[in-house]
C-alpha cells in the first residue's frame, strides 16, 4: 500500500459510465487517490490492466454491478470481493483504507 502510487483503480464498464464519473468525483472530494478508468476498450483489457497496474482496491461499475445493488469492489490482497451500494462506496473504501 505504501508504494502503491494510487490507492484505488476505478474501472467504469458498460452501463456504468455516467455513474463511474458521479463516484470518480466523490472518492476525489474525500481524499482517495484514485485512477480512473474510463477509456473506450473492452472489460477485458480493463481488468487486465487493472491486474498488472496492481493497486490496492479496485471498485468497478458496470450494468451488472448496478443491477446487483451497487458496485463491484475487489481487494488485491485476499481477492475478496463486495457489492457496495452507491452511496456507501467512499466510507466504504475510506474505513477499508484505514484498516489495510
Amino acid at each position: 500500500m505504501a508504494v502503491a502510487p494510487y490507492q484505488v483503480h476505478l474501472l467504469a464498464l458498460r452501463g456504468g459510465e455516467e455513474t463511474a464519473v458521479a463516484l470518480y468525483t466523490q472518492l476525489q472530494q474525500a481524499g482517495i487517490e484514485v485512477l480512473f478508468d474510463d477509456r473506450d476498450e473492452r472489460p477485458g483489457v480493463k481488468l487486465n490492466d487493472a491486474d498488472l497496474i496492481g493497486l490496492p482496491l479496485r471498485p468497478m461499475v458496470s450494468r451488472r454491478s448496478l443491477a446487483a445493488g451497487g458496485v463491484e469492489v475487489k481487494a488485491r490482497a485476499g481477492g475478496e470481493t463486495a457489492v457496495v451500494p452507491l452511496n456507501n462506496l467512499p466510507a466504504y473504501v475510506t474505513n477499508w483504507l484505514a484498516n489495510a
